[in-house]
């Protein structure tokens, strides 16, 4: 609540929140990330099984 709205999100959220992003490159990647690619000034988390690649 501190931070506000969409501070944190899912991977594969959609949000209505006009967020400036930079492309991974990848195309499913940037849809998995629901905003089209890594979002600017802001801290990316993504983790999964080891070995999940």
């Amino acid at each position: 609540k501190q931070y506000g709205k969409g501070s944190i999100m899912k991977l594969g959220e959609k949000t209505d929140t006009k967020i400036e992003t930079i492309s991974s490159g990848s195309l499913a990647l940037d849809a998995a990330l629901g905003v089209g690619g890594y979002p600017r000034g802001r801290v990316i988390e993504i983790y999964g099984p080891e070995s999940s690649g």
